[in-house]
């Protein structure tokens, strides 16, 4: 099956020349007009307090007032400028991620459709037909007149099969080029065949080998044990003799390639005295079609499907025997996660900012380790399970974060942010209980929040030691 993989559709990528210029441009333009408005602030106070020259004291009242303002606009502006060139930066990133991770997924499910669907083996049921002539009636016209006609046409009738009785042997060969896998058939059939008729004993076996092959050896049609001659190559239509009440017994064998699926087709016939054995000698080998066979028997690596059916039966699907795969689920869930991890950074950075003095380079550091957990989780997530893989990370998060205190009572307070605003967020996002997770997380935050600030119950001043307090001195 033919199947091109692709990422998220209108989705930026880093690895697109096109999408980094445009990016580049919209940024520079964004940095500029930020840039102009700080200096015509600046200029604006500077020209006010020339005009106030005269007046000295109410030019150092409002210089004063405006100076002290406008650095601590400027050290505001720092942190504010870090924060976004985080977030835009750990999108783009993200983003791109998240594209690769999700053409990856699509990578594999094609891969895993392949061994299920497309190209397959299908061995259609024998036919038995014959030509007789039946009387029709038609109209036609002479010298005028409307002229009633009574003729004989020559139509071509069915023969229903007597019994049937195949066994086919599957060999599956895997990593073959360009294929996920191929089916090598072993093909034995015996069609009994009584002709019913009173009239008619000229018949055509029409036993055409199995569609979709890629290698058809060894096909030999016998009546009675004596072989049948092919008139041409890609001709499988035998004519034989049989008389009223007679009955005759063909045997078909060959072997074939193909796959990797291998089905047989009663084409629409009643099957009667039917009895098919598939032996597939491989693991996980599952009957197709939703037909269930009669009998299953394991043996070792070899499984042996049995469908019997004693009166006449009308099966429509195709029925027989596949390689079964693992259900691959979870799908999309890294992509989505990947595409929120930014607003999840913006969560936990305003949780810290909230909670305890943060300087701009722990703000930094800080980031650096929230994306490259993230890039970890989505590359591991790829060998072993997400949920594990986020369990270990999040040891080695939390470990890093305790870091960011100048003491004990610090340090567990970053430990708490982080946990309501990186651990439980992600960790929700990567199980089915996605809003609950986060609800609890959501109210983990709050609650730390009032605690710190309404209630006082938890003081950062009372540390341990002589180490200086908060982060912002260190």
């Amino acid at each position: 099956m033919s199947f091109d993989a692709k990422g998220i559709p209108g989705l930026p990528d880093l690895t697109h020349p096109q999408e980094l210029v445009q990016f580049g441009s919209q940024l520079l333009q964004g940095s500029l007009l930020l840039v102009f408005l700080i200096v015509a602030l600046g200029v604006a106070i500077a020209l006010i307090s020339f005009s106030l020259r005269r007046y000295p004291t109410e030019q150092a009242v409002f210089f004063g007032q405006w100076s002290i303002r406008y650095s601590q606009l400027l050290q505001g502006l720092q942190h504010l400028a870090l924060i976004l060139i985080l977030l835009v930066t750990g999108f783009f990133l993200c983003s791109t991620l998240s594209n690769r991770y999700h053409y990856w997924e699509q990578a594999k499910v094609a891969q895993v459709a392949a061994t299920v669907a497309g190209d397959k083996l299908e061995q259609f049921a024998p036919q038995v037909r014959y030509i007789t002539e039946e009387p029709y009636v038609y109209n036609t016209q002479v010298n005028g007149k409307i002229v009633k006609v009574n003729d004989k046409q020559k139509v071509t009738r069915y023969l229903a099969l007597a019994g049937s009785q195949i066994q086919v042997k599957i060999n599956q060969s895997v990593d073959v080029q360009n294929r996920s896998s191929i089916y090598q058939t072993d093909y034995t059939a015996d069609y009994k065949v009584i002709n019913q008729l009173s009239d008619i004993n000229n018949f055509y076996f029409d036993a055409s080998p199995p569609n979709g092959y890629s290698l058809l050896a060894s096909y030999k049609l016998e009546r009675d044990g004596t072989r049948l001659p092919q008139t041409n190559n890609d001709n499988y239509s035998f004519p034989f003799r049989l008389e009223p009440g007679k009955e005759t017994t063909f045997k078909v064998t060959y072997q074939a390639q193909g796959g990797p699926r291998w089905v047989y087709s009663a084409t629409n016939q009643l099957l009667s005295q039917f009895r098919l054995v598939a032996i597939a000698n491989f693991n996980n080998a599952d009957f197709a079609s939703g037909i269930i066979p009669n009998n299953i028997k394991v043996d070792g690596q070899s499984t042996q499907f049995t469908w019997t059916f004693a009166e006449n039966v009308s099966v429509k699907n195709p029925f027989g025997v596949f390689t079964s795969t693992k259900p691959i689920g979870k799908t999309g869930i890294l992509p989505r996660l990947l595409l929120l991890a930014p607003a999840l950074f913006l969560w936990w950075i305003l949780l810290l900012y909230l909670s305890i003095n943060m300087s701009l380079k722990n703000v930094t550091i800080a980031g650096g380790i929230f994306f490259a957990c993230l890039l970890t989780l989505t590359y591991t997530a790829r060998l072993i399970n997400a949920e594990l893989a986020w369990m270990v990370i999040s040891l080695i998060l939390l470990a890093l974060t305790y870091g960011l205190g100048a003491n004990r009572r610090v340090s567990l307070a970053a430990i708490i942010c982080t946990i309501a605003g990186v651990v439980l967020p992600v960790f929700g996002l990567l199980i089915p209980f996605t809003g609950l997770t986060l609800s609890i997380a959501a109210l983990l935050s709050a609650v730390w929040l009032a605690v710190l600030h309404w209630y006082g119950w938890y003081d950062l001043k009372k540390g341990t030691g002589n180490r200086e307090q908060g982060t912002g001195n260190r």
